[in-house]
């Protein structure tokens, strides 16, 4: 129990360290590389997608499939970085992680000699009912977008 308690906080840390920086100044567009996607939201709330472009102190610049589009910074309401969709990659490690801890649990937990078999039929049992519920968990995880700029 306690060691999955441990797991819980490690787990739990990783998902709380995006929050370390603060994504209200303008200069951390300098970040930005030339090239990436990136959705800004402007002040009447609509979404100009495209690869980034530049950034200067007073503006921003996209290219969009119609052609670059420069936005003043008093615009712009949030900037993201649209990073690709990573669902196989999340759904493998989940079933992993899944299949790991179910085996386990049921291991532990499996009478054995049990009607069904010993503990090594628990940690079959466990490690796909496991793996399905982590695998389903991993794909449906938001992993995709960065805040680099929001309006105090």
């Amino acid at each position: 129990m306690r060691n999955l308690l441990a797991l819980i906080c490690i787990l739990a840390t990783s998902c709380a360290l995006p929050a370390q920086t603060s994504p209200n100044t303008w200069e951390n567009l300098n970040a930005l590389r030339p090239g990436e996607k990136i959705q800004i939201v402007d002040t009447t709330s609509h979404k100009h997608s495209g690869a980034f472009v530049s950034a200067s102190g007073t503006a921003i610049v996209l290219t969009q499939s119609d052609g670059d589009r420069t936005l003043q910074k008093q615009d712009v309401r949030s900037v993201k970085l649209m990073k690709g969709g990573h669902h196989l990659r999340n759904a493998l490690i989940g079933a992993g992680i899944g299949a790991g801890a179910g085996a386990g649990i049921t291991a532990a937990a499996w009478e054995p000699h049990g009607f069904l078999g010993g503990r090594g039929t628990g940690a079959a049992v466990g490690a796909i009912i496991g793996g399905f519920c982590g695998a389903i968990v991993g794909a449906v995880l938001p992993s995709h977008t960065t805040v680099i700029y929001r309006t105090p």
